[in-house]
């Protein structure tokens, strides 16, 4: 195993492409927008990108309903402006990875409709995983399982002649129907799509719910069947978690190693992993399998001292054990954006919450490993909590009544510039709307400002990064944690770089004298801010 490869201990920027910047004035990002901001990305500093689904799509959930794997979904241009990003991105140096939805396709794929018009037990139906019903005439679901954004996963379908026919099996809506994974055909379509986008020269791929794929042969009963749906993540261990997911991602190594033999750059494969474990998330990025896989539990983690150091411990000792390192995450387009989770803050991002955010910012840095960084964070960005019921498009919604756990308030479009919407977020010869309404109050966040302010979010990003790359004691290798007072953590890099985090609010004696290299907050020499996270060089100190 190359254990020097530059995934090791990479920044990547997530991109959602419909809200990073729109070329075309319709009021949705797009590919074009996304060449466009690569020189901002540059200037911050990050190693490579990876973009949401742009491939064609009804849009049902934001693109992760795919019709077309080998194509570009109009509304974010067509295949000539992608090959003409991935030029641009090559020539400054940042790489690029595509998120690829393995688990289930859109209603619309060919392949689906061609199953809906095939006869039951047909080649056709095959693909996915169609049975018959339970009960008098098979009016009941196959089992009782529940879909992660709510109601049955299953879905009853009309046949041909009229009558009621099979059900098939859905574990996110009815519009993304799963694959059967256990069906030769799938795998092999899925190697022609890797080398589709391989050959026009991608670095990698994020690799949606890379825990499922496989369902129990059997289908059988869940005893918890409403767990996926309560908790919104993958728990139910008869439909995730399979042991026969780990021989495909052996397979897809082996694609990518392919690659990497024939010309020395190394293709890099990231799994959304959510599996009860450190334990069990570390089988995942064994030698011959996923590179990495994205570590949730910290971003899970309570704003607590004792709670951010056992799931650091955990992931230190049992994912970084296999030889891969640990991939921290604080946000995605899934959740709830660290300004506004680390509580206690107002919607417009000032006060308690922001600082928290700042402080989590450079402790997240400062850890062995690789890190993702989702679009808006290095602004500060908070969470928009008062989006009208009318303007809401995520699924959760549409399906539950409910806006516990929507998703759509970490995905309004960002600000760029000016004091009122679009705020710079769209151009060009239409005059369209966002496609989800910016707050007033982004007007504090556009970049413009972020760039100007060196106290901004921006800069404290664009400054963790920078001396990321240039410290020797940063980036992949181990830590060693200090004795400390309470509500503060604090641990050894290298030879001599400490980070320290200051979890409760009053100001306390730092772990090191002097002047901090880098700090989230205001610190005086020889003192730790309350909520402020700050980096100290230390040779010749004895620690």
């Amino acid at each position: 195993m190359n254990r020097h490869g530059w995934w090791r201990d990479a920044v990547i920027y997530q991109v959602y492409v419909r809200s990073f910047l729109d070329s075309t004035g319709d009021g949705i990002g797009d590919l074009a927008g996304v060449r466009a901001g690569l020189p901002y990305l540059k200037k911050l500093g990050v190693d490579g990108i990876w973009l949401s689904p742009f491939y064609p799509s009804p849009q049902h959930d934001h693109g992760y309903d795919v019709a077309d794997y080998c194509g570009v979904d109009q509304l974010f241009g067509d295949l000539a402006e992608f090959d003409l990003l991935m030029a641009s991105a090559h020539r400054l140096g940042i790489r690029v990875l595509l998120d690829i939805v393995p688990n289930h396709c859109s209603s619309e794929h060919p392949w689906f409709r061609e199953a809906l018009a095939a006869e039951p037990g047909s080649e056709a139906r095959a693909r996915f995983h169609f049975t018959d019903g339970r009960g008098p005439d098979g009016a009941e679901p196959p089992n009782n399982w529940h879909a992660m954004f709510g109601g049955p996963a299953w879905t009853r379908i009309t046949e041909a002649d009229g009558r009621p026919g099979q059900w098939y099996l859905h574990m996110f809506t009815p519009e993304q129907p799963d694959w059967n994974w256990r069906n030769p055909e799938i795998p092999a379509e899925f190697e022609r799509v890797l080398r589709f986008w391989l050959d026009r020269g991608v670095d990698g791929f994020r690799i949606d719910v890379a825990a499922g794929l496989f369902k129990h042969p059997e289908l059988p009963d869940s005893p918890d069947p409403e767990a996926d749906a309560r908790t919104r993540d993958s728990v139910n261990p008869l439909a995730w978690n399979q042991p026969e997911v780990h021989d495909v991602w052996r397979h897809w190594r082996a694609v990518c190693e392919e690659y990497t033999a024939r010309d020395g750059r190394e293709r890099l494969l990231v799994g959304e992993v959510s599996v009860p474990s450190a334990r069990e998330h570390a089988m995942y990025v064994r030698p011959d399998e996923l590179h990495q896989a994205f570590f949730f539990d910290l971003l899970g983690a309570p704003w607590d001292p004792d709670a951010f150091r056992k799931v650091i411990s955990e992931a230190m000792q049992d994912i970084a054990g296999t030889g891969s390192t640990v991939t921290w995450v604080l946000n995605n387009h899934d959740q709830v954006r660290t300004v506004t989770r680390y509580g206690e803050a107002a919607v417009e991002g000032s006060g308690l919450g922001a600082a928290r955010a700042r402080a989590a910012a450079l402790l997240m840095l400062a850890l062995p490993g690789a890190a993702y960084v989702y679009q808006g964070e290095e602004l500060g960005l908070p969470e928009v909590v008062d989006l009208p019921d009318d303007v809401l498009t995520d699924p959760i919604f549409r399906r539950t009544g409910s806006r516990a756990r929507v998703r759509d308030g970490c995905r309004v479009p960002l600000p760029w510039s000016g004091q009122v919407s679009p705020f710079g977020f769209t151009s060009g010869t239409q005059s369209a709307k966002p496609w989800l309404p910016q707050p007033s109050y982004f007007a504090e966040h556009v970049t413009e400002r972020a760039l100007a302010d060196t106290r901004s979010f921006w800069h404290l990003y664009r400054d963790g990064l920078q001396l990321r790359s240039a410290l020797p004691q940063l980036g992949e290798g181990s830590l060693r944690w200090l004795d400390t007072p309470p509500d503060v953590l604090a641990f050894v890099r290298g030879d001599g770089l400490v980070c320290a985090v200051n979890f409760g609010t009053s100001p306390t004696t730092a772990p090191v004298p002097g002047t901090p290299l880098l700090a989230s907050g205001d610190c005086p020499p020889g003192v730790l801010a309350g909520s402020t996270a700050a980096w100290w060089i230390t040779e010749g100190t004895d620690l």
